[in-house]
């Protein structure tokens, strides 16, 4: 008969999940200071390099882990194999607006779809998972989507980087959540059936002589080539935090992000912040005040 694991034990799992956790997402909201300096780069050069990197490497961190096995099951598997051909498509539109979002000026409204994004997904929760909405999420809702139209009418267009943003990365994790591969593998399975595109895409470039990957600064070739690995490391810190502190509390450090890249935008990027938007944003920002509070009030139900 084994012995319970100490409290001190789980105490300390829990401490490296959140630390692990908080990095994920302060790497996330710091993304734009490394797409900075790419700027002059094309949007889908870019994503091409990111693909084939990130795919290079996690194929790598599978075979030196021993778990390429869970690469080829994914693979062999159809209906799974399928889901993440669509999960991949979904996470490489999420990737190339957002990377040109931030080259073109756009941090502010790239950090409003992961203010929405969590709202988006308990819509996607009611609509294909049969989950219900309490009062509180109803409102969180509600404000939301009126901070949504009021900037829409503010700006006299649809906020459409931080929709596409909040739809595909919401679409996305919903495949995810429904498809039954580990994080690690899954980021391999995607990246490798889009690499052939990816890789035949920058070799294409290079015959024309428009490649930039040899043809720029020291500093571009190195941010190019690194781009997978700033891929793959929030992604596994996610994972490894998300499996060992509770989901309530993730889904409040996931703020960090959007947080980070907002006052990017605005206090470094210098970006238009004008009152008449700040109140757009208030809408948001209350609605996603409601939502956590609710999600911090339920989880201390269930556990007391």
């Amino acid at each position: 008969m084994t012995s319970p694991v100490p409290d001190h034990t789980a105490d300390k799992d829990a401490r490296a999940g959140f630390a692990a956790a908080v990095a994920a997402f302060t790497l996330w909201g710091v993304f734009p200071l490394y797409l900075r300096p790419l700027s002059e780069v094309p949007a889908l050069q870019i994503m091409a390099h990111r693909i084939l990197w990130c795919c290079l490497l996690v194929t790598a961190l599978l075979a030196m882990r021993g778990e390429l096995g869970a690469l080829r099951a994914a693979l062999a598997n159809r209906r799974v194999r399928l889901r993440l051909t669509a999960s991949a498509l979904l996470v490489s539109l999420n990737w190339l607006v957002y990377v040109w979002a931030v080259s073109n000026g756009h941090v502010i409204e790239s950090s409003l779809g992961y203010f929405i994004n969590p709202l988006f997904n308990v819509l996607l929760g009611v609509v294909f998972l049969a989950e219900r909405l309490n009062r509180a999420q109803w409102s969180a809702v509600t404000l939301a989507g009126i901070g949504v139209l009021y900037l829409t009418i503010e700006a006299g267009r649809p906020p459409w980087i931080a929709l596409v943003l909040a739809v595909s990365f919401g679409t996305y994790g919903l495949i995810r959540k429904v498809t039954d591969v580990e994080a690690v593998p899954g980021l391999a399975t995607e990246t490798l059936l889009l690499s052939p595109f990816a890789l035949g895409f920058l070799l294409w470039l290079q015959y024309r002589g428009a490649g930039v990957l040899g043809h720029s600064s020291n500093l571009v070739d190195a941010l190019l080539v690194g781009s997978g690995f700033v891929t793959a490391l929030p992604l596994a810190l996610f994972a490894f935090g998300a499996r060992r502190i509770p989901y309530s509390t993730v889904g409040i450090i996931q703020y960090i992000g959007p947080s980070l890249q907002f006052l990017i935008g605005v206090f470094l990027y210098h970006e238009p912040f004008p009152r008449s938007r700040a109140l757009g944003f208030a809408f948001i920002w209350t609605a996603l005040a409601i939502y956590a509070t609710d999600g911090l009030w339920r989880n201390r139900r269930r556990r007391f």
